[in-house]
């Protein structure tokens, strides 16, 4: 069976997940991305190893609410690897995906949409839009929801909760001193721009150096790099900045540090840290930190509110043997729920699903 896959980009994070389906599919995986818009500075630089990848002509139009990206080969692509089922981005601001969508359907295969969520906003064309598909993945029960508020039926739903590690080999979470020392790693990982409210971390961090004393280290580079380095430098010269890290250079900053914490939007280096045995705090925002984040794990806060970001450090800091028992969690969700194993499965569930009612 051959397994097609529509991205608007391919993120250097979505590799090991196409990879690993392509091991379950024989190879027959054939990805279709182009290039992001140059303000976007996102990393496609990691290329498929079992996977095919086939390069979109992306057409980017306006910005905000009003943004479209038209894939303009798309039907080359379709018509060249013949897929037997299509997934693509359950996104209506790709004009040309309802094309392929129909290009499918005409030879009666199916298409499973995979996206966050159906957002807040309802209109008759946009429920249209998703009930169309003949499954759709989602990352979290809270997209789901959104889904089934619009008109998707629940059994056609998939959870395929957000992962970009694999299921750690070894039993034991990495070793760490059941105390920790007078100036503790608080870890960052992430693109730096201004949704992942990087400024409000060390904003908390200089709140909190004259109590705990935290280190605070940043691993990424994006837009807002100076900007920030500039605030770190002015509050908090305690920062330290490594740039863009990969491989074992970023497993050994995982290891090290004693919490990790997300302040803003997204991120799915959360999942990566839990693998390592950190605690985490994160911010609320797209439902699926939810999953991730738990009583005993770590802390979920407000967006936007330092006071209970500033507190939610200085609590788990402040109690060494509490830490490392949430960092253990961590450990064991990553282990025993979510990782990119878990995710492969999901998708081949849904897949299954939909061939499977097509045929009906």
């Amino acid at each position: 069976m051959k397994i097609g896959i529509v991205q608007r980009v391919l993120a250097e994070y979505r590799v090991p997940l196409f990879d690993l389906l392509a091991e379950s599919y024989d190879g027959n995986v054939s990805v279709f991305a182009g290039n992001p818009r140059k303000d976007e500075m996102i990393d496609t630089s990691r290329k498929l190893e079992k996977a095919h990848f086939y390069h979109s002509n992306n057409k980017h139009l306006f910005h905000g609410k009003f943004y479209l990206c038209f894939q303009t080969n798309i039907f080359q692509w379709l018509r060249s690897q013949n897929p037997d089922v299509l997934i693509v981005e359950a996104n209506n601001r790709y004009p040309l995906t309802r094309w392929a969508i129909h290009w499918m359907h005409r030879q009666n295969k199916p298409v499973i949409g995979w996206g966050l969520g159906a957002g807040f906003s309802q209109n008759r064309l946009k429920r249209r839009f998703f009930r169309q598909f003949d499954a759709v993945l989602t990352y979290s029960g809270a997209g789901a929801e959104s889904y089934r508020k619009m008109g998707v039926s629940p059994e056609k739903i998939f959870i395929a909760k957000n992962a970009v590690t694999e299921r750690p080999k070894r039993d034991l979470p990495p070793e760490r001193s059941p105390e920790i020392s007078d100036h503790p790693v608080i870890l960052f990982v992430g693109r730096l721009q201004e949704r992942k409210r990087v400024d409000l971390l060390i904003e908390a961090c200089a709140a909190l150096k004259d109590s705990v004393s935290p280190i605070l280290w940043i691993v990424g580079d994006g837009p807002a790099r100076q900007q920030i380095t500039e605030l770190a430098a002015k509050i908090f010269p305690q920062t330290l900045f490594f740039g863009a890290l990969y491989g074992q250079e970023l497993t050994e900053k995982f290891d090290q540090a004693d919490l990790f914490v997300l302040p803003g939007t997204g991120g799915l280096a959360l999942q990566q840290a839990m693998a390592s045995g950190l605690p985490v705090i994160a911010a609320e925002a797209d439902g699926t930190q939810t999953d991730l984040v738990r009583e005993e794990n770590g802390i979920l806060v407000k967006p936007g509110d330092l006071k209970m970001l500033t507190d939610a450090i200085r609590t788990l800091l402040s109690d060494p043997s509490r830490l490392r028992k949430m960092g253990d969690r961590s450990f064991q969700i990553v282990r025993n729920e979510i990782n990119l194993e878990n995710m492969a499965e999901s998708f081949e569930q849904a897949i299954s699903f939909a061939v499977r009612n097509r045929k009906e």
